[in-house]
């Protein structure tokens, strides 16, 4: 049973929400000013290095190959396996932390310059959109009599572009090369693949042609952090109520008591979120700096100062003063700074190959019919060199029979071997049942490695 004269709500709830509940389409008016073209610029950087970075190469491999299958990350001239744990715990942190001191210092500059959904949003798909379709006015009128001809065209050029930047992702998993191979055999030979190409390019196309907006506002949770990552002192993009209150009209402005806002209403109409910066700092707002460029442009025409809407702070919007130096800037900086070091170190202290030694199974030793005590030991390896090596190993002190299956030991490049290795002693040499020697394992080109390794025996006494 339906509601008859539901009450209707007395404010809107989301920008993207008429008050009856439909969907309110946004075409923003594009206002290219200062803000817009230093953007414009970090934006086809980023696009420029999303499309390099997975075809050119360092030490033999692209800058960033997340080779998952293999169990590899190539990141930078760098190798990471899965015994990379702690390092890339580190890297994830320092990420984070990151984040949270970018964010206390310059707000959400992340949302409005470098994210790739307002980056290929505003610098590539809208554009394109505005070139096919007509400005603002005619893609209005679009939505409100359905799709056509140029609309359908806009469209199927989006899931191109995107079936392009879907490839380009994929890249980042397999390799150009290996990319480039695919790309002349039938899909059939690389289903999974194809299709996760596929699914990426239809989410793509589904997000830019017509999510939009609501993606950021509905779907990114990183704006209903504002109120734990920001501060009264961060980076805001703000409208400043002295200057412009009262708003009027710049044909109704009978005296000199009006504010500088003339009421143009082109910071909404020019925001791709929809919202109107004028009621303050809002969850909505990306810092897309759009309002502030169009705005400029209006105070400029009507011959007063720029900056009604600029960048600022909530304390200095309330209070003319804005302070840099706070304690969680401290805090942050100095948490970044030891994650960052021990990354740093940790990478430094990389070799070329990874080794660990265990104990055998079973009994911690045995004795055998001649006498001699008998422990056995396991060799973890992991070859790191990026190419095939060779390693031998075995106890410093000859004096002891040693015996491996497969010494020396040969591993491809990222290759991780586990054998097992026997170290017999005459039951003489323990000291209260044990007995501490040195193995050797070295590659005979630029991995030596000495590691201690305890045996143990019966408690004879003896001496060595």
């Amino acid at each position: 049973m339906g509601l008859i004269n539901a009450p209707q709500p007395t404010d809107q709830v989301l920008s993207t929400l008429n008050r009856d509940g439909t969907r309110r389409w946004l075409r923003p008016k594009i206002s290219k000013g200062v803000h817009y073209r230093r953007r414009f610029f970090v934006g086809w950087s980023l696009i420029a290095t999303f499309i390099l970075v997975p075809i050119l190469k360092l030490n033999g491999y692209p800058l960033i190959l997340l080779n998952i299958p293999a169990r590899k990350f190539h990141i930078l001239g760098s190798t990471f396996l899965p015994t990379d744990t702690f390092v890339l715990m580190l890297l994830l942190f320092s990420i984070f932390v990151g984040i949270f001191l970018m964010t206390a210092v310059f707000g959400r500059v992340w949302c409005g310059w470098a994210c790739p959904q307002t980056v290929y949003m505003e610098f590539l798909y809208r554009p394109l959109e505005v070139w096919i379709e007509g400005g603002r006015s005619k893609q209005l009128k679009t939505d409100k009599e359905g799709i056509n001809g140029r609309r359908f065209l806009s469209f199927v050029l989006f899931f191109f572009i995107s079936a392009f930047l879907a490839n380009t992702f994929l890249a980042y998993f397999v390799g150009w090369d290996q990319l480039l191979d695919w790309m002349c055999q039938p899909p059939t030979s690389h289903i999974g693949a194809f299709f996760l190409m596929l699914g990426t390019s239809a989410l793509m196309t589904f997000d830019f042609a017509y999510f939009r907006e609501q993606t950021c506002i509905v779907a990114c949770p990183y704006g209903r952090f504002q109120s734990v990552l920001l501060d009264r002192h961060s980076l805001i993009v703000g409208y400043n109520p002295d200057r412009g209150e009262p708003r009027a009209p710049l044909r109704k402005r009978a005296t000199d008591q009006a504010g500088d806002c003339i009421d143009c209403n082109l910071c909404v109409t020019t925001c791709p979120t929809g919202i109107d910066i004028r009621e303050g700092l809002q969850m909505e707002c990306i810092h897309c700096t759009q309002c502030i460029d169009a705005c400029d442009a209006v105070m400029a025409k009507v011959g007063r100062e720029k900056g009604l809407i600029s960048y600022t702070s909530q304390e200095q919007l309330e209070s003319g003063k804005r302070r840099f130096l706070r304690p969680r800037l401290f805090v942050y900086s100095a948490m970044l700074a030891l994650m960052f070091g021990g990354l740093i170190v940790s990478l430094a202290g990389k070799s070329s190959a990874d080794v660990t030694l265990l104990r055998g199974l079973g009994a911690p030793f045995s004795q055998l019919p001649s006498g001699e005590i008998s422990n056995q030991m396991r060799l973890k390896i992991t070859n790191r060199s990026g190419e095939q090596r060779q390693y031998q190993f075995g106890p410093s002190d000859t004096s002891f029979e040693f015996i491996a299956p497969e010494n020396p030991m040969t591993l491809a490049d990222g290759e991780t071997q586990l054998t097992a290795a026997f170290i017999t002693a005459p039951p003489s040499a323990f000291i209260n049942g044990e007995i501490t020697i040195t193995i050797v394992i070295d590659d005979g080109v630029d991995f030596h490695s000495e590691r201690p390794y305890r045996l143990l025996g019966p408690d004879t006494g003896g001496t060595r």
